[in-house]
């Protein structure tokens, strides 16, 4: 006895979804054993079906009619378990129960989800600082800092608070922010952002936001308030529940009333249960998800392809979205007579290979690339932070750097190289540099790539009447650059966390359906906000993942149309199915008013609706738009 209760109390305890499963296979069972009569016992098998699933069900539907007085579909699949028990049809009660029962667990099941973004920005925020007080430093909890509190902050080390640079040069990687993964140069009087890494040098900074106050947790505070704002689909059973019961009631008292007969109008309460109803959201959502899957799409919101199907934006993050968010070289020239390009990128690798910025580090990957070999060795290399470096290689002294740096060694950059560097500057390149012995000799430009599919993607897009729009955080000619090739007509630029979060907000003040697309821990409010947010699960933030409603688990950004065109065959699915099903309800319905049909008939007939309804939506698995 111990053991069985043991075995219970297990049970009992079990997680959600497997316990339905559990409940629905014994169920199955029960009803299997029930209609064919397998065992001999002093009462119908179906009672278990009837306990198992269809208790749970009357009790839902008594507290939502006695706490909040709501009508769901509920109702009347109570009514008719109750009335088909009266009269003695265990069976159609159990059946009823049964599907019920099932079309919950499927709907369930794309339902379910698992969030830690919150939780993981909460990890992203800076535990200590260092305060300096004259000659001493202290190490105090971040949450201890006062406004014009003096701080030190070490290579490696995070921001704690938001503050303005006294003193030091350095690069800050503000990827948290921005969405751009190349360090920012920070020097005196620049802004820092908490949450933001210092990578190189050390400097120190006056607070002037703290706490509550800083960067990182107001992304937090956007993040949960872009979340508890979205508005969630309900079920069309629940929604047209109400009338769903009236008429039935209706229907069943009247018939009662003319005919005398108790069974026809059990009848009638039986086959207008809405379990074909109920399963045609559900069935037509969880195809789709298989669909999606193959082409690398996880689902992690049940009703996101319901929402994806209304979208008449896709608003895109730029870096490591439409583009591989990988900086390549894009030129190099020389401006030397006596020295060649392939020399002058020679001497840039070579000066580079020592540095951990992530511009000498693509300079040298780039090299090695396209020539096959290591770059040469070099001596007294010296990082000047938000500058460049410099070395000596071949008995040579290279400068290569900015033109910050360029300037503080007496090295002029004329008019003319000016004039050739601002068609790369317009496309949003950056640009290195490079002086021998201190002679300007030429400069490097590098830029991200963009993605080979995005150009057919957003065209593909455009057909579909979707508008792509692009919200980057980084500077406008690069934004505009990429937008030209991928024939993206609106652009935002320069867009913080809140500034894109604000943007998907006024669109959707103007009742537009919004999808937002983005890879990065600053996306992660814009992807809560839409109204489906997809992340690049790849490339993308743990962050940006979590926040999203769909990840793109392969990066192949070419699928998003295919994604969008199966959201909204799944609707087109969607409401066939409501349509046949109310249909087959109403004509059963007149068969059970002139007595044609008995309860289980009438069970039977409306559960082969429900397969039908099924098989429908299985059609959805192996479904692709033709022109694409």
């Amino acid at each position: 006895m111990k053991k069985v209760m043991g075995k219970l109390e297990a049970f009992l305890e079990m997680g959600g979804i497997k316990k339905d499963v559990t409940l629905l296979i014994i169920s199955g069972i029960a009803l299997l054993f029930s209609i064919f009569d397998l065992l001999p016992l002093p009462f119908d098998a179906a009672w278990a079906a009837i306990i198992l699933c269809g208790i749970p069900i009357i009790l839902e539907a008594v507290i939502g009619l006695v706490t909040e007085f709501d009508i769901k579909a509920d109702v009347l699949v109570s009514l008719a378990l109750i009335a088909s028990v009266i009269i003695g049809e265990d069976f159609a009660a159990g059946e009823v129960a049964f599907i019920m029962q099932l079309g919950g667990l499927l709907e369930e099941l794309t339902v379910a989800k698992a969030r830690a973004g919150i939780e993981k920005l909460v990890h992203l925020t800076p535990q200590t600082a260092r305060i300096i007080n004259g000659d001493t430093e202290k190490t105090v909890p971040a949450r201890d800092v006062k406004v014009d509190d003096i701080l030190r902050v070490l290579p490696g080390e995070t921001v704690p608070v938001d503050g303005i640079i006294l003193s030091g040069q350095t690069s800050v990687n503000q990827a948290v922010m921005t969405g751009e993964s190349l360090p920012v140069d920070k020097t005196v009087g620049d802004e820092v952002n908490s949450g933001t890494v210092n990578q190189f040098g050390a400097f120190e900074m006056r607070a002037t936001r703290v706490g509550e106050d800083s960067s990182i947790q107001r992304m937090i505070r956007l993040v949960q308030s872009a979340d508890a704002g979205k508005a969630k689909i309900v079920g069309i059973a629940d929604r047209w529940a109400t009338w769903i019961v009236v008429i039935a009631l209706t229907a069943a008292a009247l018939t009662w009333i003319i005919s005398g007969e108790i069974i026809r109008a059990v009848t009638i309460l039986v086959v207008f249960c809405p379990c074909a109803l109920v399963l045609a959201t559900p069935t037509a959502i969880m195809a789709a998800i298989g669909n999606a899957t193959r082409h690398g799409f996880l689902v992690r919101e049940g009703d996101a392809l319901e929402r994806l199907a209304m979208v008449s934006k896709i608003t895109f993050d730029k870096t490591g979205t439409l583009t591989y968010g990988a900086l390549q070289v894009a030129a190099v020239k020389s401006i030397c007579e006596n020295c060649s390009d392939m020399e002058l990128y020679a001497w840039c690798a070579a000066a580079e290979q020592m540095s951990e910025h992530p511009l000498g580090k693509a300079i040298v990957s780039c090299y090695r690339k396209e020539t096959g070999k290591n770059p040469k060795d070099c001596q007294q290399f010296k990082m000047i932070p938000g500058r460049g470096v410099s070395c000596v290689t071949g008995g040579q002294n290279i400068l290569a750097g900015n033109e910050k740096m360029m300037a503080e060694n007496g090295i002029t950059v004329c008019d003319t190289v000016k004039g050739e560097t601002r068609q790369y500057l317009n496309r949003g390149c950056t640009l290195i540099y490079i002086a021998t012995d201190g002679i300007l000799a030429g400069y490097v430009a590098l830029s991200d790539t963009v993605r080979e599919e995005s150009a057919g993607m957003v065209d593909k897009l455009t057909k579909l009447n979707v508008q792509p729009v692009l919200l980057t955080g980084d500077h406008e000619n690069a934004a505009r650059s990429i937008a030209q090739q991928l024939h993206i007509r609106e652009v935002h630029a320069d867009c913080l966390p809140e500034d894109k979060l604000n943007r998907i907000e006024e669109y959707q003040k103007k009742s537009e359906k919004v999808c937002m697309i983005g890879d990065g821990i600053n996306d992660a409010p814009a992807l809560k906000k839409a109204d489906v947010g997809i992340a690049m699960g790849g490339v993308g933030s743990d962050i940006a993942v979590d926040a999203a409603d769909i990840a793109l688990v392969d990066d192949e950004v070419k699928e998003l149309p295919h994604l969008i065109a199966l959201s909204r065959r799944m609707m087109v699915t969607i409401k066939w199915n409501m349509s046949f099903s109310m249909a087959l309800n109403f004509l059963a319905i007149v068969l059970a008013i002139f007595g044609v049909l008995n309860p289980v008939v009438g069970a039977l007939v409306h559960n082969a609706g429900s397969v039908l309804v099924i098989i429908n939506s299985a059609l959805l698995l192996n479904w692709k738009k033709k022109y694409f």
